[in-house]
């Protein structure tokens, strides 16, 4: 389910359109390119039914969640894309779920102005998420599992206006009566005031290193400065700087997917070296002598893949990392946006781990005692040549199909 957001240029005032992906925003009247900076969550409003107002009303918080869930069970991993939306407050008469409504129409971002007021969020959001979790039904009731990991997700806030009058509480949407008030049971409708912590802040996309301009699409999370060729990833405080590198590329090389390549030792799994990774998994192959000196790193796709694409890309990464030589990197037109931030890749090293052991029974189990020391991160661009339906790595032999990938930038 995709969102569209309404949104007015900062710098020129002119109405724009976006999803809800995008964190940068680019005015096409003005050229200006903002970044949105928030102390948390996004908040969205949905429109008043008609031409009304959305001003002086009470609003109901719902928490969007979407993303993918993944469960490593005993001798297997399971995965699920959940794209649902749940209310955050137990008021009676609320609608569970806010339904379609969402992706019917474009959204408006919630701001301190017009007066209304906001139903506080009784719920926390983690345990809204183990809901969704748990109506996904990954595993059946009674089964062990090893580790779970939300990938790709978007958390936001919707807001549902409602409507009070003397017969009653209404959706401000549809306008349907939603419950009589006599029969809230005296629960308090009182509403707080807008939280200057949910404010929208505006930043120049500017290089905090040499102040060019950085280049970079709406949705991604990291940005490149082809004057002083420095990468900066997108977060809750800011920009940081990035290590990044690019395997050289031979004729042919159409385009470069981002990788986080996470070196660490990994005692639980008694794991120091690529040759400890290779013998610990139990891989149909033995270690060459130089592995031993080959730190172990484990490589994550930086791009939202389906589940069972991003386990198989991210695994044969990670087996074939010693063909890989890369080199400091430049900024090129072809290379595809990172969409994964850094922390969500290290919360798919376990799974990227699972995913590559050719026996699970000698690692499954070890998982919630694996602890990553001495890691280090960095982001590496693979060059891959156009094979048809697929993208090819030729160091690797790793293929992508082409409508994957595609598909990705609106996971």
């Amino acid at each position: 389910m995709t969102i569209r957001i309404e949104q007015s240029c900062p710098q020129c005032g002119a109405g724009l359109d976006f999803v809800e992906n995008d964190h940068i925003l680019t005015c096409t009247y003005c050229g200006i390119k903002s970044l949105l900076q928030c102390g948390g969550p996004f908040r969205y409003l949905l429109p008043m039914a008609g031409k009304a107002s959305t001003d002086g009303h009470l609003l109901a918080p719902y928490l969007r969640f979407k993303g993918t869930i993944f469960l490593v069970t005993a001798d297997t991993i399971e995965h699920r894309v959940v794209d649902t939306t749940q209310v955050a407050n137990p008021s009676p008469g609320l609608p569970p779920s806010l339904g379609l409504r969402p992706q019917a129409m474009p959204l408006i971002r919630v701001t301190p102005e017009g007066g209304n007021l906001f139903l506080p969020q009784t719920l926390k959001s983690g345990a809204i998420v183990e809901k969704a979790a748990a109506v996904s039904n990954l595993a059946p009731a009674g089964d062990i599992f090893y580790h779970r990991a939300y990938i790709g997700e978007h958390l936001s806030y919707i807001y549902l206006p409602l409507v009070i009058k003397k017969q009653g509480i209404y959706d401000g949407v549809n306008s349907q009566r939603l419950i009589g008030l006599d029969e809230t049971g005296g629960d308090s409708l009182d509403g707080k005031p807008f939280d200057q912590a949910w404010r929208i802040r505006f930043e120049a996309t500017l290089c905090p290193q040499c102040g060019a301009g950085l280049s970079g699409t709406g949705d991604c999370q990291v940005m490149t400065c082809a004057n002083c060729a420095s990468a900066w990833e997108i977060g809750p405080a800011g920009m940081s700087g990035v290590d990044w590198q690019l395997q050289p590329a031979g004729e042919g090389a159409d385009l470069f997917l981002p990788f986080w390549q996470i070196s660490a030792q990994i005692p639980a799994l008694r794991i120091a070296s690529f040759a400890d990774f290779v013998v610990r998994t139990n891989q149909p192959f033995l270690p060459r002598p130089q592995w031993g000196d080959r730190a172990m790193s484990v490589w994550v796709p930086a791009i939202r893949l389906r589940p069972k694409a991003f386990l198989q890309v991210g695994r044969q990464a990670t087996l074939r990392q010693w063909r890989l030589s890369p080199v400091p990197a430049k900024v090129r037109p072809d290379l595809f946006p990172v969409t994964l931030p850094s922390s969500e890749a290290r919360q798919a090293v376990k799974l990227i781990l699972a995913a590559s052991a050719a026996s699970p029974r000698r690692i499954f189990p070890l998982l919630p005692q694996v602890r990553l020391a001495e890691m280090t991160i960095r982001l590496v661009y693979l060059p891959f040549i156009d094979r048809g339906h697929d993208w090819v790595q030729p160091e690797t032999d790793l293929a992508v199909d082409k409508h994957i990938l595609g598909f990705s930038r609106s996971l």
